[in-house]
């Protein structure tokens, strides 16, 4: 039997797990208030701070750091990657500390790993799947201006668990099955899987698709120019529009999707047509996919928070249910992709190096 230590760093707090194979054993979500934060001026400047809070965390509950075998926690936005499990070294940590790929709490996620790892003989740290893996094909890459090329950008360790999830309940592997499956959480991806590879996804973060709770997904980009110069607003005001103030946010002023369809059911019928069209908008998206895969697919998957709505996944239902087997996994599982991903490495998989 192993152990396996997961960690999670997210915005407003970081999630540890310890697995014994499969199994979980210990859970707990550490929250940071506002205040604890703001001292910092950057999010890498926080990681000595969460790595005392973890540590203690652990001892105070009696976690024995003797007894894990891998520490595996979540990636970062660093350079595009193939999807796998990558053992944390200088290079990647070096990237992180930059931040190459922009500014987010999942940057900690290596650092943290190899921070405590370091407290433990014979332990190494890993990441699994960050959301900068890029497996397209090339002709999904080209977009109308060659100084933009399309960037993937999706929820790829959800996506990933998820698939293999599905693979196993059939008696099969994830590499030999096509899926169309849909992230719908705070940000929403759909992607394209082909015999265990991404060959297309929309880019989930500030670029294009769907609008999600707090995203603005695919936009008037002619409309976005005009505004950007308007001299209203500033840079990073207008990134705030595309991330954190988009979609829900700016239609409905929640990205609370349970309280939308509470109003709903009240009667709210603007609620319902926003709802509606996120939904008829992540439908498009499936059947794009559905093209891409040359209609050879084994199932769309439904994943993610909003995949607990009846009313949305009705909706996308009644799109997709006459082109494609639909199945539906909803939330999503992270700190078990991420102990999984350990476990397989402890297994014999061999992982990646960045």
């Amino acid at each position: 039997m192993f152990k396996i230590l997961s960690i999670n760093p997210g915005s407003t707090s970081t999630k540890i797990a310890v697995y014994e194979d499969e199994d979980l054993q210990y859970l707990h979500t550490i929250r940071h208030s506002y205040e604890e934060l703001a001292q910092f001026n950057d999010i890498f400047d926080q990681y000595e701070f969460r790595k005392r809070i973890i540590l203690k965390k652990l001892k105070d509950d009696e976690v024995d750091l003797e007894e894990i075998s891998i520490v595996v926690g979540r990636g970062g936005l660093l350079r595009p990657l193939t999807s796998g499990v990558y053992e944390v070294n200088d290079r990647m940590i070096t990237d992180l500390k930059q931040q190459i790929g922009g500014h987010h709490a999942s940057n900690l996620g290596a650092v943290l790993a190899s921070e405590i790892a370091g407290h433990i003989p014979d332990c190494k740290a890993y990441i699994t799947d960050p959301v900068v893996v890029d497996e397209l094909q090339e002709v999904a890459r080209i977009s109308g201006l060659p100084q933009f090329p399309r960037r993937s950008t999706f929820h790829a360790l959800n996506h990933k668990a998820v698939g293999r999830k599905y693979a196993q309940t059939i008696g099969t592997n994830y590499e030999k099955l096509n899926l169309v499956i849909a992230h719908m959480g705070g940000g929403i991806s759909v992607a394209a899987h082909r015999l265990g590879k991404v060959i297309d996804t929309n880019q989930a973060l500030d670029g294009f698709g769907p609008f999600s709770p707090e995203r603005a997904g695919t936009m008037d980009a002619g409309a976005l120019i005009k505004l950007c110069f308007e001299g209203k607003y500033s840079l990073d005001e207008i990134q705030k529009m595309l991330v954190g103030k988009g979609g829900l946010v700016a239609h409905l002023g929640t990205n609370d999707v349970k309280e939308i369809l509470h109003s709903i059911q009240n009667g709210d019928e603007h609620a319902r047509l926003i709802i509606e069209a996120m939904a008829y908008n992540v439908g498009k998206e499936i059947a794009a996919m559905l093209a891409v895969l040359e209609g050879n697919v084994d199932a769309v998957i439904l994943t993610g928070g909003i995949a607990h709505s009846v009313f949305v996944v009705n909706y996308i239902k009644k799109m997709i249910a006459p082109m494609a087997h639909l199945v539906v996994y909803p939330g999503e599982d992270e700190m078990a992709a991420l102990a999984l991903a350990g476990l397989r490495v402890l297994r014999g998989e061999k992982a990646r190096i960045y």
